[in-house]
This record gives structure tokens, sequence and C-alpha cells, in this order.
């Protein structure tokens, strides 16, 4: 469970070699760079350090359903040009479609009217026509109107009336909006609607003989991602006419890489430890096999550099949440044999092995947890067998149940402040932390205890004591005159406040018996509308019954999953990093090369 150490590395070298240096850096790939100038106000000028474009390309033609025969070599195909070659050709398409929208929307707005070709306006005495489609029920207003007028066509439920007038009349001169129908006659909207149908055959044409380069463009990706990193860097530095310098975070296990570097390029080179003021970013160093619960950390709030790595904690309580939820081991045997059934493909690359990894852990607590627990499709074990015997839970016993979910509960919270404590274990603020584990360790005695027995008066004891830290050891204001007594009082007071907090928190925990006992239940209720076919329908009911448990049983073991992933994420996400992770940081980002997938 380690956040690497980082130190911060200045360069600074000649300006002239500056895209050297940063190639040079890029492919060491072990540095955060930190951004030195002002970021630009307008947006389209800040330089992504992905390739956006390229992959927008990809997307694009990848959408073509007929896809030409692929190039799978071509020594001088030249990405960037390509990439623009498409995006060009997509703002094409899409201009010809808003073009073709329009004129369609115009002609079905004026082909009412007929085909009008409009006189030059000197022939009509400087007059205009005004259109207005008028309904049929509002006739009669036409008798107000001191404008000339004519009615030009009728439909069954409109008239259609031009009026005649030099300037345009008012919006209250008949009950309808004025029509507007443009210059152009039908014909021409027609003749420009035609040309641009071929225009968009023609760009289709085009986006189809394209896609004869998908291969290509997939294989080249990496180079693309590496020409949008490096552009993002050249907006970073801080450039003068003759010297360029940049700045950023490099783990400590790679500084003397760094260093041979800068004597390399002959490179001035700073290196500092991290200010108590500055906030480094996060990187976490784990092997291979856990970057599944690498990726389960940074989820959700990526932890702070003077935190802690919850990595190896939220694996296991992630799977043993899942577990409760899912309630039954017959649906974790079924999920076992699936996970068993594509192991070598789920395999394949590092992070395909560490979320096969992961799979097998939830999938194996799930079996053990509806071991003991005894339920399997909603059926318990006959009585007197073996898993009858391992049977030390019951899902309907709710007593016990919910002691079983608050003492997760407690548990769960009292190791998040544990981390918590040792991860500020040189601040007085620690002992703060250890306070609220005398809380809730306190409140579950009190709560199991019987009354004025010697348990229940040490669950007292943990409750007061813990209060006492919390309310001594919260504040970090340091005192320099006698009111910074009284403000470090009212901050020991506000931080007692997080009492009705942690005791909702844990009753958040009862999720994990609420939603088990609602998994069981509707397997049992499927069981039982089964049972209840089979009896009543002889011969045919064999069917319908098998129908209903398959149909009912794979229906609940998808809510089941769902309900096991989403709750379990939230319980450690919301409840746990709560109480463990209070500061977040920002992830570490590798300045580094991206090499092809071959």
């Amino acid at each position: 469970m380690t956040i690497v150490p980082l130190k911060k590395v200045t360069l600074c070298g000649h300006f002239p070699e500056k895209k050297a240096i940063l190639e040079g850096l890029q492919a060491l790939g072990c540095m955060h760079l930190l951004p030195l100038r002002i970021t630009p106000v307008e947006i389209e000028k800040v330089v992504s350090p992905h390739a956006d474009a390229a992959y927008k390309a990809l997307r694009f033609l990848a959408a073509v359903p007929d896809k030409r025969r692929q190039v799978m070599r071509a020594p001088d195909f030249d990405v960037d040009r390509f990439v623009a070659e498409v995006a060009a050709l997509r703002q094409a398409l899409r201009d010809a479609s808003d073009r073709r929208d329009f004129l369609k929307h115009r002609i079905a707005a004026i082909e009412p009217w007929g085909d009008i070709l409009f006189p030059p306006r000197q022939t009509l005495a400087g007059y205009r026509l005004w259109f207005y489609i008028l309904p049929l029920r509002k006739l009669a207003a036409l008798k107000t109107v001191d404008y000339p007028w004519q009615i030009v066509g009728k439909s069954h439920r409109a008239a259609y009336v031009v009026l005649v007038s030099e300037m345009e009349p008012p919006d209250d001169v008949l009950p309808v909006p004025r029509t507007h129908t443009g210059a152009l006659p039908l014909s021409e909207l027609c003749r420009q609607l035609e040309e641009v149908e071929i225009e968009i055959e023609d760009l289709r044409a085009q986006r189809q003989a394209l896609t004869r380069y998908i291969h290509l463009l997939s294989a080249n990706l990496a180079e693309a991602e590496n020409h949008a990193s490096l552009a993002s860097a050249e907006q970073q530095t801080y450039d003068s006419d003759a010297l360029v310098t940049l700045q950023g975070w490099v783990p400590e296990g790679s500084v003397d890489d760094v260093r041979a570097y800068a004597e390399k390029m002959q490179l001035a080179c700073l290196i500092e430890d991290p200010g108590a003021q500055e906030t480094p970013p996060t990187l976490l160093d784990q092997p291979d096999d856990m970057q599944a619960g690498v990726d389960l950390a940074m989820f959700y709030q990526v932890p702070g550099y003077r935190g802690w790595d919850p990595t190896r904690l939220l694996i296991p309580s992630f799977s043993i949440f899942f577990a409760m939820i899912l309630a039954d081991g017959g649906y974790g045997l079924v999920l076992l044999a699936g996970l068993l059934m594509f192991w070598r493909r789920l395999g394949r690359g590092a992070k395909g092995g560490a979320y096969r990894l992961l799979g097998l852990m939830m999938a194996g607590c799930s079996v053990l947890y509806g071991v003991l627990i005894g339920s399997y499709f909603g059926v318990g074990p006959p009585e007197g067998s073996v898993l009858d015997r391992l049977s030390v839970l019951r899902i309907d016993d709710f007593d016990t149940m919910m002691r079983v979910s608050i003492v997760c509960g407690v548990l769960h919270i009292g190791i998040a402040n544990a981390m918590n404590a040792y991860a500020n274990r040189r601040r007085p603020v620690a002992l703060a932390g250890l306070g609220w584990i005398g809380v809730l360790a306190g409140g579950m005695v009190l709560w199991l205890a019987a009354p004025d027995s010697a348990r229940h008066t040490a669950g007292l004891g943990l409750i007061v004591s813990g209060l006492l830290l919390v309310f001594f050891f919260s504040s970090e204001r340091v005192v320099r005159k006698p009111l910074d007594y009284v403000l470090r009082a009212v901050d020991g007071l506000m931080s007692l406040t997080g009492l009705m907090g942690a005791f909702g928190d844990v009753l958040s925990y009862m999720r994990l018996f609420a939603l088990g006992l609602a998994g069981a239940s509707l397997a049992i209720t499927f069981n039982d509308l089964a049972k209840g076919v089979h009896e009543s329908l002889p011969g045919v009911g064999v069917l319908a019954a098998f129908l209903i448990l398959a149909a009912g049983h794979l229906l609940n073991l998808g809510l089941s999953i769902v309900s096991g992933v989403v709750h379990g994420l939230r319980l450690n996400f919301i409840e746990f990093y709560k109480w463990g992770l209070p500061e977040e940081g920002k992830a570490f980002r590798k300045f580094a090369r991206k090499e092809p997938e071959l």
C-alpha cells in the first residue's frame, strides 16, 4: 500500500532545443509536467494531451456499415494528414446535411403556395407580397384587414392568403404569424436540394473509400497520441528569447535517470522536496495483479499525496459486501462457473488478469457467504447434511443479520479512521481519528451489552474518552493569543457534530442485510411460483415451472449483481472514503510515449 514519494524537478535549457528536450523527456516517460504558462482563455487554443481528432476520425469511419478492404501496409501513410482529411470530410458532410435539412424544411413550407417567381420590386411600384396560412375557422378576420389581399389557394384546413404592402404588416394584422417563403422559387429550391443530395452521395462515397485505412489509423493511434501529448507539453513550458524552462514531479526512483538526461542534454537541473503547502499528484505503486484495485481506488476519488493507498483494502471489502448483497451460494457458483469458462480470454493482458482475480475473489466470497447463510437458489440445504452444519447464519434471522451488518459498518469505518490516523501519525490530529474509533467501538459495545453490566460501563467509557480526543485534537489551529483557545474550542465543538454523521454512516451498512434479504425473498417467491404451477398443471406444468425458474432466477441474479456492485462500491467510496481519505488528490499523469499495441 504505497504512494510513491515524488521530487519536484526544474529543467532549463536553450530555447532552440525545446522540441528535442521535450521529445527526450517524453521518451524517458517519468515526469508529471506542471504548467509554467498561463492557460489561454479561449478554450479552442488549449491543446489537448490526447489525440481527440484521431479518435473522432476513427469513430467516424468505423460507423460506416459497408467498409472497404483494409490496407495493411502503406509506408507513406501520414496519420496527421489523414486525420485532417477525415475531419474536413466530416465537416463537409455535416454542412451538406444541414443544408439539405434546411432546404427540405423550406420546400415543405412554401410547397402549398406553388412555384412562385417573384417579380422585381420596381415592377410592383415598391410593393411587396406577404404570405399567411389562415385556418378556415378564422377567415372572418380578413374582413378587418385594410391591406389588399387575395386567397390564392385552400386546403381542407386552411386558406393561403397573400397581403400586398410596402412595409411588413403589423404582427396583429391577422391572428396567425407570417409565413417566411424566402426569395427563391420552389423550382430553384428543388434544384438546390437535388444538388446537395448528389453532394452528400459523393461525400459518403469518399467516406466509404477512406474506410480502407481504418486498420492503419488504429495502428498509428499511439503515434497520434504522442504528437498530441508533445503539443500539449509545448504549451506548458516557460519560454524566453534564449531559454526554455519546464517543471514537473518525478518519482524518487527515477530522479537519477532525469539527472543523467539533464547532463546529457546540458540542462540546468534543480531537484527539490515537496513543500509543506504543495500538493503533488498521487502515484500508486502496485503490482500488475493489483491494477483492478488501483482502478477502484482512483475511480471515485484520488487519494491525497500525503494520505494512504486504499487499494489492498478496497478489493476484499468490496468482495465481501458484494457477497453479502448477493446472499446466495448458488448464484455465487454460477458466477464462478462463468468466470472459469472465460478464464483464459479474461487473462489476456496485465489488466485483464487483475480483473480476473477480482472476479475470482467476488465469486469465491459469494459462494462462501452463501454456504454460511445456507441459501442455494433460495433453497436451504437438507437438514442434518454437511452444508446444513456449515450454515451458521440465517437470512431470515433479522436480529442476528442486523447485528452482523452493524458490526461490519463499525469495523469498516474503524479501519478507515485507523488508516487515516496512521497517515497523520506525526500530527496531533491522528488522536482525533483514534477518538472516533473509540466512539464507534463504544457505541457498538453499548448496543450489544446488557444494562448495568461491565461491558455497558466500558462502552460508555470508550464513548466519553473518544469524544474528548475528538474535541481536543480535531483542530490544528495554531494558538498565538488567548482568543485562539476559544476558536480551538469552537473547532472542537464543530467536530463533535460529526457524531450524528457517524451514527448515520454505520446504519447505512444495514443495506447489506436489506438487499440480501430482498434477493433471497425474490428467489423464494420464484421457487414457490414454479412449484405452484408444477402442481396445478400436470405434464405441461414441468416446462412452465422450468421457464419460471430460469427466467426468475436469471432476473434476480442480474438485479443482485447490479445492487452488489453499486452498493458495494458506494459503501467504500462514500462512507469509507469520508473517514479514511478526507483529502482528495490529483492523479499522476506521465508525460510519456505511448507504444503501439501489436
